[in-house]
C-alpha cells in the first residue's frame, strides 16, 4: 500500500462511494442497524476520507456520522459514529483500513473531541481505543450484536450509562 493516497471524501463522486460501498458490504447494507442510527444525517466531510491506489482508483473509504446517545431523561449527548470503513475486497489486508481509520481519528479536533461510536470487532478496534466496557446499558434502533458496540471517549465518565442511540438532527 505504499503507494496509497488519502484525499477527503467530498472530492470522490458519490456514485463511485456508493458502488464501493456496495461491492464491499452487498446492496442490501441499507437494512443495517447503522444506517438507522444515522437517518437523515449527511456524513461528516471534515473526518470522512477515501484512498486510492497507485494507480488513482478508489479502493476505500471512511465515513463519519453525527449521532447522539439519548439517554432516560431525554437529553441527546452528540457523538461522532465512525463507519463505515470500506475496502474494496481484493485490496483488504492490506492497510488501506487502518490508513483510513487513522487519517478519520487524527482529524478530530483535540480541543473539543466528541465521543466516537461504532459497530465493530472491538479485537481489532481496539487498536484505536474503541472498547465495549462502557455500551452496555446501550441500545440501537435494530439488532446488533451487544459485543460490537463500542465507544472511543477521553473521559469515559461522561458517557451515560443507559440510553438509545440514533441521529444527531440539530
Amino acid at each position: 500500500m505504499s503507494a496509497a493516497n488519502l484525499i477527503p471524501l467530498d472530492a470522490v463522486d458519490p456514485a463511485l462511494v456508493e458502488a464501493l460501498l456496495d461491492r464491499a458490504f452487498e446492496p442490501e447494507r441499507h437494512q443495517r442497524t447503522a444506517y438507522k442510527v444515522r437517518a437523515g444525517t449527511e456524513w461528516l466531510p471534515g473526518l470522512s476520507f477515501a484512498a486510492l491506489d497507485r494507480d488513482e482508483m478508489l479502493v476505500g473509504t471512511i465515513q463519519c456520522w453525527p449521532v447522539a446517545l439519548t439517554d432516560p431523561a431525554g437529553r441527546a449527548h452528540p457523538m461522532i459514529m465512525v463507519g463505515p470503513v470500506a475496502v474494496l475486497p481484493e485490496h483488504q489486508s492490506q492497510g488501506y483500513g487502518k490508513a483510513l481509520m487513522t487519517a478519520s481519528l487524527a482529524a478530530l479536533d483535540p480541543r473539543a473531541p466528541l465521543p466516537q461510536v461504532m459497530i465493530g470487532d472491538p479485537e481489532y478496534y481496539g487498536r484505536w481505543g474503541f472498547a465495549n466496557a462502557g455500551t452496555q446499558g446501550w441500545s440501537l434502533p435494530g439488532p446488533y450484536v451487544k459485543h460490537r458496540l463500542l465507544v472511543r471517549c477521553d473521559n469515559p465518565a461522561v458517557l451515560p450509562p443507559e440510553g438509545t442511540l440514533g441521529p444527531w438532527l440539530r
